[in-house]
Protein backbone atom coordinates (compact mmCIF):
# COMPACT_ATOMS: atom_id res chain seq x y z
CA UNK A 1 0.00 0.00 0.00
CA UNK A 2 1.40 3.38 -1.02
CA UNK A 3 1.09 6.67 0.84
CA UNK A 4 -1.52 7.78 -1.69
CA UNK A 5 -3.57 4.62 -1.10
CA UNK A 6 -3.39 5.13 2.66
CA UNK A 7 -4.44 8.78 2.50
CA UNK A 8 -7.29 8.04 0.11
CA UNK A 9 -8.41 5.23 2.42
CA UNK A 10 -8.49 7.62 5.38
CA UNK A 11 -10.47 10.09 3.28
CA UNK A 12 -12.92 7.35 2.38
CA UNK A 13 -13.47 6.60 6.07
CA UNK A 14 -14.57 10.22 6.41
CA UNK A 15 -16.88 9.79 3.42
CA UNK A 16 -18.46 6.74 5.05
CA UNK A 17 -18.93 8.66 8.31
CA UNK A 18 -20.64 11.47 6.41
CA UNK A 19 -22.81 8.98 4.57
CA UNK A 20 -23.98 7.47 7.86
CA UNK A 21 -24.29 10.45 10.19
CA UNK A 22 -24.95 13.16 7.63
CA UNK A 23 -27.27 10.78 5.76
CA UNK A 24 -29.37 10.14 8.85
CA UNK A 25 -29.40 13.89 9.45
CA UNK A 26 -30.74 14.63 5.95
CA UNK A 27 -33.23 11.79 6.28
CA UNK A 28 -34.63 13.34 9.45
CA UNK A 29 -35.47 16.42 7.43
CA UNK A 30 -37.23 14.26 4.85
CA UNK A 31 -39.42 12.73 7.56
CA UNK A 32 -40.03 16.25 8.91
CA UNK A 33 -41.49 17.04 5.49
CA UNK A 34 -43.72 13.95 5.57
CA UNK A 35 -44.75 14.15 9.24
CA UNK A 36 -48.17 15.60 8.46
CA UNK A 37 -49.99 18.79 9.42
CA UNK A 38 -48.96 21.20 12.13
CA UNK A 39 -50.84 19.43 14.91
CA UNK A 40 -50.70 15.84 13.71
CA UNK A 41 -46.98 15.95 13.02
CA UNK A 42 -45.96 18.05 16.03
CA UNK A 43 -44.69 15.18 18.21
CA UNK A 44 -42.73 13.59 15.39
CA UNK A 45 -41.13 16.93 14.51
CA UNK A 46 -40.27 17.50 18.17
CA UNK A 47 -38.53 14.13 18.28
CA UNK A 48 -36.65 14.88 15.05
CA UNK A 49 -35.53 18.27 16.32
CA UNK A 50 -34.47 16.79 19.65
CA UNK A 51 -32.55 13.96 17.95
CA UNK A 52 -30.55 16.01 15.44
CA UNK A 53 -30.30 19.26 17.37
CA UNK A 54 -27.00 18.51 19.16
CA UNK A 55 -25.19 16.99 16.16
CA UNK A 56 -26.58 18.42 12.91
CA UNK A 57 -23.69 20.88 12.52
CA UNK A 58 -21.04 18.40 13.68
CA UNK A 59 -22.00 15.98 10.90
CA UNK A 60 -20.73 18.35 8.21
CA UNK A 61 -17.25 18.15 9.70
CA UNK A 62 -16.90 14.88 7.79
CA UNK A 63 -17.74 16.51 4.46
CA UNK A 64 -15.25 19.31 5.09
CA UNK A 65 -12.67 16.68 5.98
CA UNK A 66 -13.25 14.81 2.70
CA UNK A 67 -13.01 17.98 0.60
CA UNK A 68 -9.84 19.20 2.33
CA UNK A 69 -8.07 15.84 1.93
CA UNK A 70 -9.11 15.58 -1.73
CA UNK A 71 -8.03 19.16 -2.40
CA UNK A 72 -4.66 18.81 -0.66
CA UNK A 73 -3.69 15.24 -1.44
CA UNK A 74 -5.28 14.74 -4.88
CA UNK A 75 -5.44 18.20 -6.41
CA UNK A 76 -5.82 17.17 -10.09
CA UNK A 77 -8.85 15.01 -9.27
CA UNK A 78 -10.33 17.74 -7.07
CA UNK A 79 -9.93 20.32 -9.83
CA UNK A 80 -11.56 18.06 -12.40
CA UNK A 81 -14.54 17.25 -10.16
CA UNK A 82 -15.33 20.79 -8.98
CA UNK A 83 -14.97 22.37 -12.44
CA UNK A 84 -17.06 19.76 -14.23
CA UNK A 85 -19.68 19.15 -11.53
CA UNK A 86 -19.86 22.69 -10.19
CA UNK A 87 -23.62 23.01 -10.83
CA UNK A 88 -24.80 20.13 -8.57
CA UNK A 89 -22.07 20.94 -6.04
CA UNK A 90 -23.24 24.57 -5.87
CA UNK A 91 -26.87 23.52 -5.56
CA UNK A 92 -25.92 21.10 -2.77
CA UNK A 93 -24.03 23.88 -0.97
CA UNK A 94 -27.02 26.22 -1.24
CA UNK A 95 -29.20 23.42 0.06
CA UNK A 96 -26.99 22.95 3.12
CA UNK A 97 -27.00 26.71 3.83
CA UNK A 98 -30.77 27.01 3.43
CA UNK A 99 -31.31 23.90 5.52
CA UNK A 100 -29.11 25.10 8.37
CA UNK A 101 -30.59 28.60 8.40
CA UNK A 102 -34.17 27.32 8.36
CA UNK A 103 -33.50 24.80 11.13
CA UNK A 104 -31.83 27.40 13.34
CA UNK A 105 -34.37 30.20 12.84
CA UNK A 106 -37.43 27.98 13.11
CA UNK A 107 -36.71 27.54 16.82
CA UNK A 108 -36.79 31.28 17.53
CA UNK A 109 -39.84 32.24 15.45
CA UNK A 110 -43.21 32.31 17.19
CA UNK A 111 -45.58 33.15 14.32
CA UNK A 112 -47.13 30.05 12.74
CA UNK A 113 -46.89 31.10 9.04
CA UNK A 114 -43.20 31.86 9.34
CA UNK A 115 -42.54 28.63 11.23
CA UNK A 116 -44.28 26.74 8.45
CA UNK A 117 -42.22 28.55 5.82
CA UNK A 118 -38.94 27.80 7.59
CA UNK A 119 -40.02 24.24 8.26
CA UNK A 120 -40.75 23.75 4.57
CA UNK A 121 -37.34 25.23 3.71
CA UNK A 122 -35.61 22.87 6.12
CA UNK A 123 -37.48 19.82 4.86
CA UNK A 124 -37.18 20.52 1.13
CA UNK A 125 -33.47 21.30 1.47
CA UNK A 126 -33.04 17.99 3.28
CA UNK A 127 -34.61 16.27 0.28
CA UNK A 128 -32.76 17.94 -2.60
CA UNK A 129 -29.28 18.18 -1.06
CA UNK A 130 -28.58 14.44 -0.85
CA UNK A 131 -29.98 14.08 -4.37
CA UNK A 132 -27.39 16.48 -5.77
CA UNK A 133 -24.60 14.82 -3.78
CA UNK A 134 -25.69 11.43 -5.09
CA UNK A 135 -25.76 12.81 -8.63
CA UNK A 136 -22.14 13.94 -8.17
CA UNK A 137 -21.15 10.43 -7.09
CA UNK A 138 -22.99 9.01 -10.10
CA UNK A 139 -21.14 11.32 -12.45
CA UNK A 140 -17.74 10.35 -11.05
CA UNK A 141 -18.52 6.63 -10.84
CA UNK A 142 -19.81 6.46 -14.41
CA UNK A 143 -16.64 7.99 -15.82
CA UNK A 144 -18.13 11.31 -16.91
CA UNK A 145 -15.48 13.45 -15.19
CA UNK A 146 -12.30 13.42 -17.29
CA UNK A 147 -8.98 14.83 -16.02
CA UNK A 148 -8.37 18.52 -16.58
CA UNK A 149 -10.07 21.80 -15.82
CA UNK A 150 -13.70 21.75 -16.97
CA UNK A 151 -13.00 19.06 -19.54
CA UNK A 152 -16.30 17.27 -18.89
CA UNK A 153 -19.76 18.34 -19.97
CA UNK A 154 -21.23 20.49 -17.20
CA UNK A 155 -24.77 19.21 -17.86
CA UNK A 156 -24.58 15.57 -18.94
CA UNK A 157 -21.94 14.86 -16.29
CA UNK A 158 -24.73 14.89 -13.69
CA UNK A 159 -27.92 14.68 -15.78
CA UNK A 160 -27.66 11.05 -16.86
CA UNK A 161 -29.15 7.69 -15.82
CA UNK A 162 -26.38 6.77 -13.36
CA UNK A 163 -26.47 10.19 -11.68
CA UNK A 164 -30.27 10.02 -11.40
CA UNK A 165 -29.90 6.57 -9.86
CA UNK A 166 -27.25 7.90 -7.47
CA UNK A 167 -29.44 10.81 -6.43
CA UNK A 168 -32.55 8.68 -5.88
CA UNK A 169 -30.60 6.04 -3.95
CA UNK A 170 -28.98 8.75 -1.79
CA UNK A 171 -32.41 10.13 -0.83
CA UNK A 172 -33.81 6.67 -0.10
CA UNK A 173 -30.79 5.59 1.95
CA UNK A 174 -30.92 8.82 3.96
CA UNK A 175 -34.61 8.34 4.68
CA UNK A 176 -34.07 4.69 5.62
CA UNK A 177 -31.14 5.39 7.96
CA UNK A 178 -33.03 8.18 9.67
CA UNK A 179 -36.16 6.08 10.20
CA UNK A 180 -34.08 3.29 11.76
CA UNK A 181 -32.21 5.73 14.01
CA UNK A 182 -35.41 7.51 15.04
CA UNK A 183 -37.00 4.19 16.08
CA UNK A 184 -34.37 3.81 18.79
CA UNK A 185 -34.64 7.48 19.79
CA UNK A 186 -38.42 7.27 20.12
CA UNK A 187 -38.16 4.06 22.15
CA UNK A 188 -35.67 5.71 24.48
CA UNK A 189 -38.11 8.58 24.97
CA UNK A 190 -40.96 6.15 25.69
CA UNK A 191 -43.06 7.26 22.69
CA UNK A 192 -44.35 3.88 21.54
CA UNK A 193 -46.77 5.26 18.98
CA UNK A 194 -43.92 7.15 17.27
CA UNK A 195 -41.77 4.03 17.45
CA UNK A 196 -44.40 2.14 15.47
CA UNK A 197 -44.73 4.96 12.95
CA UNK A 198 -41.01 5.11 12.18
CA UNK A 199 -40.69 1.33 12.26
CA UNK A 200 -43.29 1.06 9.49
CA UNK A 201 -41.54 3.81 7.56
CA UNK A 202 -38.18 2.10 7.93
CA UNK A 203 -39.56 -1.20 6.63
CA UNK A 204 -41.36 0.51 3.77
CA UNK A 205 -38.31 2.54 2.79
CA UNK A 206 -36.15 -0.59 2.94
CA UNK A 207 -38.50 -2.29 0.48
CA UNK A 208 -38.50 0.69 -1.89
CA UNK A 209 -34.71 0.97 -1.67
CA UNK A 210 -34.34 -2.71 -2.49
CA UNK A 211 -36.55 -2.38 -5.58
CA UNK A 212 -34.68 0.74 -6.69
CA UNK A 213 -31.38 -1.10 -6.23
CA UNK A 214 -32.54 -3.97 -8.44
CA UNK A 215 -33.67 -1.55 -11.14
CA UNK A 216 -30.37 0.26 -10.75
CA UNK A 217 -28.45 -2.87 -11.73
CA UNK A 218 -29.95 -2.66 -15.22
CA UNK A 219 -29.18 1.06 -15.36
CA UNK A 220 -25.53 0.49 -14.49
CA UNK A 221 -25.18 -2.37 -16.94
CA UNK A 222 -26.19 -0.15 -19.85
CA UNK A 223 -24.97 3.28 -18.73
CA UNK A 224 -21.85 2.56 -16.61
CA UNK A 225 -20.37 -0.75 -17.81
CA UNK A 226 -17.04 -0.27 -16.02
CA UNK A 227 -18.81 0.26 -12.70
CA UNK A 228 -21.08 -2.70 -13.44
CA UNK A 229 -18.12 -4.95 -14.16
CA UNK A 230 -16.42 -3.88 -10.94
CA UNK A 231 -19.50 -4.41 -8.79
CA UNK A 232 -20.18 -7.86 -10.24
CA UNK A 233 -16.49 -8.78 -10.24
CA UNK A 234 -13.98 -7.87 -7.56
CA UNK A 235 -16.55 -5.99 -5.43
CA UNK A 236 -19.14 -8.81 -5.51
CA UNK A 237 -18.27 -10.11 -1.99
CA UNK A 238 -18.70 -6.60 -0.55
CA UNK A 239 -22.02 -6.20 -2.34
CA UNK A 240 -23.04 -9.56 -0.85
CA UNK A 241 -22.20 -8.30 2.63
CA UNK A 242 -24.40 -5.27 2.01
CA UNK A 243 -27.33 -7.48 0.99
CA UNK A 244 -26.95 -9.77 4.00
CA UNK A 245 -26.65 -6.80 6.37
CA UNK A 246 -29.72 -5.19 4.82
CA UNK A 247 -31.77 -8.34 5.32
CA UNK A 248 -30.50 -8.61 8.90
CA UNK A 249 -31.54 -5.00 9.55
CA UNK A 250 -35.06 -5.72 8.31
CA UNK A 251 -35.27 -8.81 10.57
CA UNK A 252 -34.12 -6.70 13.54
CA UNK A 253 -36.77 -4.10 12.76
CA UNK A 254 -39.46 -6.78 12.65
CA UNK A 255 -38.23 -8.12 16.00
CA UNK A 256 -38.00 -4.55 17.39
CA UNK A 257 -34.27 -4.85 18.04
CA UNK A 258 -33.57 -1.26 17.13
CA UNK A 259 -29.98 -0.94 18.30
CA UNK A 260 -29.05 -4.06 16.33
CA UNK A 261 -31.00 -2.65 13.37
CA UNK A 262 -28.88 0.50 13.55
CA UNK A 263 -25.67 -1.51 13.42
CA UNK A 264 -26.86 -3.73 10.58
CA UNK A 265 -28.13 -0.76 8.59
CA UNK A 266 -24.85 1.08 9.07
CA UNK A 267 -22.96 -1.99 7.87
CA UNK A 268 -25.20 -2.28 4.79
CA UNK A 269 -24.62 1.35 3.78
CA UNK A 270 -20.90 1.12 4.54
CA UNK A 271 -20.62 -1.96 2.33
CA UNK A 272 -22.33 -0.13 -0.54
CA UNK A 273 -19.78 2.68 -0.38
CA UNK A 274 -16.86 0.29 0.00
CA UNK A 275 -18.17 -1.70 -2.96
CA UNK A 276 -18.08 1.46 -5.08
CA UNK A 277 -14.47 2.12 -4.04
CA UNK A 278 -13.38 -1.46 -4.69
CA UNK A 279 -15.11 -1.57 -8.07
CA UNK A 280 -13.19 1.38 -9.47
CA UNK A 281 -9.82 0.82 -7.78
CA UNK A 282 -7.13 1.91 -8.67
CA UNK A 283 -8.84 4.82 -10.43
CA UNK A 284 -9.91 8.09 -8.88
CA UNK A 285 -11.45 9.29 -12.13
CA UNK A 286 -12.61 6.34 -14.20
CA UNK A 287 -11.02 5.39 -16.59
CA UNK A 288 -8.28 7.98 -17.06
CA UNK A 289 -6.70 8.94 -13.73
CA UNK A 290 -5.28 6.48 -11.19
CA UNK A 291 -4.67 7.19 -7.53
CA UNK A 292 -0.93 7.60 -8.09
CA UNK A 293 -1.48 9.97 -11.01
CA UNK A 294 -3.84 12.13 -8.95
CA UNK A 295 -1.64 12.23 -5.85
CA UNK A 296 0.46 15.28 -5.04
CA UNK A 297 4.10 15.13 -3.91
CA UNK A 298 5.31 12.66 -1.30
CA UNK A 299 6.16 15.43 1.17
CA UNK A 300 2.60 16.77 0.96
CA UNK A 301 1.11 13.32 1.53
CA UNK A 302 3.36 12.73 4.54
CA UNK A 303 2.50 16.11 6.07
CA UNK A 304 -1.20 15.49 5.46
CA UNK A 305 -1.13 12.08 7.14
CA UNK A 306 0.75 13.50 10.12
CA UNK A 307 -1.78 16.33 10.46
CA UNK A 308 -4.65 13.83 10.29
CA UNK A 309 -3.15 11.67 13.03
CA UNK A 310 -2.68 14.67 15.33
CA UNK A 311 -6.14 16.02 14.55
CA UNK A 312 -7.80 12.64 15.08
CA UNK A 313 -6.45 12.50 18.64
CA UNK A 314 -8.60 15.52 19.46
CA UNK A 315 -11.50 15.26 17.02
CA UNK A 316 -12.48 11.59 17.15
CA UNK A 317 -12.85 11.29 20.97
CA UNK A 318 -14.77 14.58 21.01
CA UNK A 319 -17.22 13.43 18.36
CA UNK A 320 -17.65 10.01 19.96
CA UNK A 321 -18.38 11.66 23.32
CA UNK A 322 -20.85 14.05 21.65
CA UNK A 323 -22.76 11.20 20.01
CA UNK A 324 -22.78 9.08 23.17
CA UNK A 325 -23.75 11.99 25.40
CA UNK A 326 -27.05 12.49 23.61
CA UNK A 327 -27.85 8.78 23.30
CA UNK A 328 -28.41 8.33 27.02
CA UNK A 329 -31.90 7.60 28.25
CA UNK A 330 -33.84 10.27 30.17
CA UNK A 331 -33.71 8.04 33.30
CA UNK A 332 -29.91 8.07 33.19
CA UNK A 333 -29.80 11.84 32.86
CA UNK A 334 -32.29 12.24 35.72
CA UNK A 335 -30.26 9.92 37.93
CA UNK A 336 -27.10 11.92 37.23
CA UNK A 337 -28.88 15.14 38.16
CA UNK A 338 -30.14 13.60 41.40
CA UNK A 339 -26.66 12.39 42.26
CA UNK A 340 -25.41 15.98 42.28
CA UNK A 341 -25.22 18.22 45.37
CA UNK A 342 -28.40 18.88 47.33
CA UNK A 343 -29.89 22.38 47.11
CA UNK A 344 -28.93 22.98 50.74
CA UNK A 345 -25.30 22.45 49.87
CA UNK A 346 -23.55 25.86 49.72
CA UNK A 347 -21.63 24.74 46.65
CA UNK A 348 -24.91 24.05 44.84
CA UNK A 349 -26.12 27.53 45.60
CA UNK A 350 -22.92 29.00 44.20
CA UNK A 351 -23.21 26.87 41.01
CA UNK A 352 -26.81 27.89 40.49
Amino acid sequence: MTLADLLLGVMFVGLIAYGLFGGADFGAGIWDLLAGGTRRGARQRDLIEHSIGPVWEANHVWLIFVLVVLWTGFSPAFAAVVTTLYIPLTLAAFGMIARGAAFAFRKSISTLPMRRFLGAGFALSSLVTPYFLGAVVGGVASGRVPPGIAEGDVITSWVNPTSVLGGVMAVLVCAYLSAVFLCADAEREGAEDIVDAFRIRALGTAAVTGVAGLIGLFVLRSDAPLLWNGLTGRAAPVVGISIVAGVAAVVCLVLRRFVAARLASALAVTAILVGWAVSQYPYVLVPDMTIEEAATGRATLQAMLLALVVGAVVLVPSLVYLYLLFQRSPDTQTAEKKSGPEPSDPSAAVMS
